[in-house]
């Protein structure tokens, strides 16, 4: 690949801050009369909590086989994703690129950090125009790429020799987001950190770990990457009951493999059933815990579904005539498909 140094693509005032050092960043240990950080000495949840979540990046560490100081934690994908708008581009100047369709705060989150976003749309089949793409590579100011895999809303994976050809000649950072990467049944791109030092990959809890109250999101990267990224973070970014929940999470093996399990059983059953149902062309191939499906009016479907409370996601704006259908439990997959036979 072009030979990358980071000190190059990252912002200058952040090369220059100073971090924000909290009480806890000076005293790390367990036990002691906390008179620190003027926390009120009542109540069960008055002490600030583990700044870097240590107790969950050991366990992710002892899990993935990936050194603590590769792992930074955030307040849900959505921190993880706007700190790299932070650290390497600067507003009004710099670029980043995305794949639509796709995950929309991409978009959102480089509005509002002042980040021109490039969109070089997907191809019919839904992976990467790679011929579209190549010649931003020279653009000085383009500073991130954004893959999505598998992506949303379409739920297919990307092409990994795709991605391998990007990490391998573009010269900035190339963000693959892996949210569903545990229904997948793919290998994720973590273990390729150490090999390309412009890749950041994220995951999070909200999907297959059943978190998305507890907003958990996971960047894996070089340990250059993930400093910046801790440097850059708000002191207390996690609260405590939430890492404790990723904790426990982590720790509950079984139940997780258990969910994953039935929820992969029960995409099946749809994708059968959906292909006896006339209202329903076509269902796209996913390895999410989703299904897109294009029906001949996806406005009035939806509308039809909400009247009998079945909230599903109209993709219409993004993809002609297409809704997202999230898997659900067994009974609400059957109501499901009882209420489209009905439509």
């Amino acid at each position: 690949m072009k030979q990358l140094i980071l000190r190059d693509i990252i912002r200058k005032n952040i090369l220059a801050l100073e971090p924000y050092s909290c009480a806890r960043d000076e005293y790390m240990g367990d036990g002691g009369i906390f008179l620190d950080a003027n926390e009120n000495p009542f109540g069960t949840l008055n002490r600030y909590p583990d700044p870097y979540q240590s107790k969950v990046k050991q366990k992710l560490g002892q899990m993935k086989n990936i050194p603590e100081n590769r792992i930074f934690t955030g307040n849900g994908s959505d921190e993880v994703i706007d700190l790299v708008f932070r650290i390497f581009c600067n507003p009004g100047i710099d670029r980043a690129l995305s794949f639509p369709p796709t995950y929309g705060m991409y978009r959102v989150s480089a509005t509002i950090n002042d980040v021109e976003m490039i969109e070089v749309p997907l191809l019919e089949s839904f992976q990467m125009d790679l011929p579209a793409l190549i010649p931003f590579f020279d653009d000085a100011r383009l500073k991130i790429i954004f893959i999505c895999s598998p992506n949303n809303p379409t739920g297919n994976l990307m092409n990994p020799n795709d991605i391998k050809f990007i990490l391998e000649n573009f010269k900035g950072i190339v963000f693959v987001d892996e949210a569903y990467i545990d229904f997948a049944g793919s290998r994720s791109l973590i273990s390729e950190i150490d090999e390309y030092p412009n890749l950041i990959v994220s995951q999070t809890f909200s999907k297959s770990r059943s978190l998305a109250s507890a907003r958990i999101g996971i960047a894996y990267s070089n340990p250059e990457i993930i400093g910046y990224y801790n440097k850059v973070k708000a002191p207390y970014n996690v609260s405590g009951p939430n890492q404790q929940a990723a904790f426990d999470a982590l720790v509950n093996e079984n139940e997780f493999l258990s969910r994953k399990s039935a929820i992969l059983e029960e995409k099946r059953r749809l994708q059968k059933e959906f292909s006896t149902i006339p209202l329903i062309k076509k269902v796209y191939h996913s390895d999410a815990n989703f299904l897109l499906v294009e029906v001949d009016d996806a406005d009035s479907t939806y509308a039809a579904l909400i009247d009998m409370k079945i909230v599903t996601r109209n993709r219409n704006s993004v993809i002609n005539n297409c809704i997202r259908i999230t898997v659900g439990t067994r009974d609400e997959n059957t109501a499901l498909l009882k209420a489209l036979k009905n439509i």
